[in-house]
Parts: structure tokens; sequence; C-alpha cells
């Protein structure tokens, strides 16, 4: 594939979003979450379905409303690559030109996961060796095309189950636990400037899946590997945030690295009442406030922005309601919480 005409697409591809209105602008001194968290140094982002910037008060909202944004799928292997040597980046690059539209920083996710992996990988029956060069490949196809446009990847997605063991994955049956390694090494050359994570969920209290994580990014620390940082997804029941989520976050970025919140949401049980999204705002604003106490903490992404294209009432029977704005595209009291904690005096 030839990558020199890329940035041309993506320049022309701003153009076309500028001209038709979908680069949004904030009158000043209106509060938003990402002028709120730039207040603190941090960015608010959201994961996005590019398959809806043509619906107006969605592609306005994301532009307003964040700083950084996460493709939610567009850029998963399944997707770009969905036979072999055949690739779709149109929804990748749809999303790279939004963000470059409205200076707003890209979170690539995800490079190397488990799931959602292409049919022609699963079911090829590949070689050890054969894997192992075919997942140093896409890393090197994809961040590549990307290169200079993606300022941090999750790299690695999920490695490990909730007791704290590894995952099986193609990956990690070929290579066992050097597939990491193998990965971070293959986005570093692919692209040297952008920060490399390692993703997963249920890591911010301290057991058994957050300690295998932190005893993960600390052997890589000490092989020289190149890992940048801790993504914590954080999802959760409101009301249910783990009490400690502070202190876990110190703990990884102990390690030298930073830490980024990368998929909160916290959803509650249908219909949602006032007393429910009032303990839902107020976890909210927990997870701001722990990550601005946190020096390392860079940032807080929610894994979508609006309830209506939320994946969690497809998941979790009878729950919903589950990020900042609701399916109208209104503001829920989290948002005044989150605003409020980004903008306080730190104590």
């Amino acid at each position: 594939m030839q990558r020199a005409g890329i940035r041309p697409i993506f320049a022309a591809a701003v153009v076309a979003l500028a001209a038709s209105g979908s680069v949004a602008s904030v009158r000043a001194g209106e509060a938003t979450l990402g002028s709120a968290a730039g207040s603190a140094d941090r960015y608010f982002g959201g994961a996005l379905d590019p398959g809806a910037f043509d619906e107006r008060p969605y592609r306005e909202l994301a532009a307003t409303q964040l700083t950084s944004v996460t493709p939610e799928n567009a850029m998963k292997w399944g997707l770009v690559e969905p036979e072999r040597g055949e690739f779709d980046w149109k929804g990748a690059d749809s999303l790279v030109a939004f963000a470059e539209a409205n200076r707003q920083k890209i979170r690539g996710h995800t490079l190397v996961w488990h799931s959602q992996l292409p049919l022609w990988l699963i079911n090829g029956a590949f070689r050890p060796d054969e894997i192992k060069d075919l997942m140093v490949a896409h890393i090197t196809e994809e961040v590549g095309r990307y290169k200079g446009a993606i300022y941090a990847w999750d790299v690695v997605n999920e490695p490990f189950t909730d007791d704290g063991s590894w995952r099986r994955s193609i990956f990690y049956d070929a290579m066992g636990p050097d597939y990491i390694a193998t990965a971070l090494k293959a986005a570093r050359a692919a692209d040297p400037a952008a920060k490399l994570y390692v993703n997963d969920y249920n890591v911010e209290t301290d057991g058994p899946k957050m300690q295998a994580l932190y005893d993960l990014v600390a052997s890589l620390k000490r092989a020289g590997a190149p890992i940048d940082g801790v993504g914590v997804q954080s999802h959760f029941a409101a009301g249910a945030l783990p009490k400690d989520i502070q202190s876990v976050m110190e703990k990884f970025a102990g390690l030298g690295v930073d830490v980024a919140v990368t998929e909160l949401d916290l959803r509650i049980r249908l219909p949602a009442d006032e007393k429910a999204l009032v303990t839902q705002a107020g976890d909210y604003a927990s997870v701001v406030r722990a990550c601005r106490a946190t020096p390392r903490c860079v940032g807080v992404t929610t894994w979508g922005i609006t309830d209506d294209r939320s994946w969690i009432p497809s998941y979790f029977s009878g729950y919903g309601a589950a990020l900042p704005f609701d399916a109208a595209h209104r503001a829920k009291p989290a948002v005044g919480a989150m605003i409020k904690a980004f903008t306080q005096v730190a104590p």
C-alpha cells in the first residue's frame, strides 16, 4: 500500500468537513467537558462511530464537547482487513479526518485483541511463526498508515482474565506472553512518536487482575520494551465504582508510565430515576477527581457520548443510561459534575 497520499486525503477531508459546518465552535466562556478538562491539563474524549457523522446533532456534540476521540470499532482488525490483503479504511479515515478538522487528539483502538478478528485469521490454521508475522504486519500496516496522526494506541487490549491469568487467544497460543512485547516493538517501529498502551477492564481496584497487569508493565519496563501507558477501561454500574481507583492509578503511574481512563461508562438499571442519575453523576465526578489527583493521568474517555449509541443495553439486560448525554443529546447531571470536578481548585 502506498502511504504517500494519505495525508493529502485527510487534508481534503478536513476542508470538506469545515465547508459542511461540522467543525463546531463554542461561544467564548461556555464551559464544555473538553474545555474543563483542558483547564486541568487533561483531555476529555469519547468513542465515536464514524457512521453517525452524517447526523448533525451527533457530529456537533462530538465536535464541541471532546478534545480526544477514539474509534469505537473502525480501527479493529476485523473491520480494516475483512479479507486477507483487502483493506477497508473508510471508517478509520473518516474518524481521523473528523478529529483533525476539530483539532482533537486521536487514541487508536485497538491493534491486538482476542475479539473482532477477521475470519480468515481465526480459521486460517496458521503456524505460530505465521501468526507472529501476520500480527507484526498488521501493526506495521495500520500504525504506519496513521503515522503522525494518532496520539496514542491501545496496542494490546484485555490480555488477562478476571482471576489474573493470561487470556487465551491466537496470539497467546502462538507466542505466549512474549506476544505483548513483540506487538509493542512493532508499533514503536511503525510510529516512534505515538504513545503505546496496554488496555484492560476490572483493573481499577487492587486485586488479581490489577496485580497481573501491574506485574506485566513492570516486567516490560525492566526488559526495555516500549510501553508508555496503562489504560483502565472503567465499565461499572452507577454506585459500584471502586473506592481505591485513585490509589490504583497512582500505583501504575509509579511504574513510570502514563495512565488514562479509556472506556468509561456507568450503567443504570432502567428506568433511570433522579436518584440513580445523581449517583451516576457522583461517580463520574469521582473518576475525574482521581485522574486530576494523579499527575500522570492524562485524560478521561467515555465509551460513547450519547445513550442511544451505547453498547450497554445489548450486553447488560435491563441496564442503560450509561453516558453523559441522553438519547436526545441533552446533558445529564454527570456533565455538570465532571465539569466542576475538572475545574474546581484541587485540594
